[in-house]
């Protein structure tokens, strides 16, 4: 399997839930506000025997000529945006959804980023997205998975896709939050979205407040980092400036 890191850059966020760009090195935490974030935005492409994956979308952001971010990272990385078979999504979070689809240059029509993908989205976490229960979900870059005939909608705990990926919904970051492992070739590709964001939360006990249920999110970072010790799992990190994978 091949992982390719497809950044978005880093931002901070506050209790505003407004990403804002940061230049490492250049740009200076104290001068943004208070309880501000510094995060990588960070979708990952995996290449297997038979399918381009994408796990989570990115931002969302279009450039100057109405080209996705996460199509033009593609692009860079050799890979054409209608290779693309699966996009895996751990949860609906603005920051990782962002880019399920994409205004047109003028604003008037939204599209589906990925018409030849299959997308796989946990249910409840789309209806929990579109109740606007919440200023992290913005329904408006989501609601086409409804209308979109290419979607699988996971509606168990637990499962597997293709007899290669295997999802578990995990319900420490949000409430319908998954996780996901890609297995090929006797290796393992471990994606736990926003709860193993960063390495340094994998081999320190960390409760985040950001977390719908911090002790949760702890404790199942804690048995995954030892779980990967033994079947030596690649850890992807969708929020870390300096580490995007880790083998243990």
């Amino acid at each position: 399997m091949q992982i390719i890191p497809l950044s978005e850059g880093s931002f901070t966020i506050d209790a505003t839930k407004q990403f804002i760009p940061f230049t490492v090195g250049e740009d200076e935490m104290k001068e943004r506000s208070r309880g501000s974030l510094l995060v990588e935005i960070q979708p990952f492409a995996i290449v297997t025997e038979k399918d381009v994956v994408l796990l989570d979308t990115g931002l969302g952001f279009c450039d100057e000529e109405g080209v996705p971010a996460i199509h033009r990272n593609l692009q860079k990385a050799g890979i054409e945006p209608y290779r693309v078979t699966k996009v895996l999504l751990s949860h609906l979070h603005r920051d990782h959804a962002g880019g399920i689809s994409f205004l047109s240059k003028d604003e008037s029509e939204r599209f589906i980023s990925f018409p030849y993908a299959t997308y796989y989205c946990q249910r409840r976490e789309f209806e929990l997205a579109m109740s606007k229960q919440s200023a992290s979900y913005q329904p408006e870059y989501v609601q086409l998975l409804e209308e979109y005939s290419r979607v699988s909608w996971l509606e168990q705990d637990e499962g597997w896709i293709d007899d290669s990926i295997h999802y578990q919904l995990s319900g420490g970051h949000s409430r319908y939050h998954q996780v996901f492992s890609i297995h090929e070739g006797g290796k393992m590709i471990f994606f736990g979205g926003d709860e193993t964001p960063q390495l340094h939360q994998l081999k320190n006990k960390f409760i985040a407040k950001y977390d719908v249920d911090g002790r949760k999110a702890m404790e199942l970072r804690k048995k995954w980092w030892e779980q990967g010790a033994s079947d030596h799992r690649t850890f992807l990190f969708y929020h870390d400036i300096q580490t995007p994978l880790f083998a243990r």
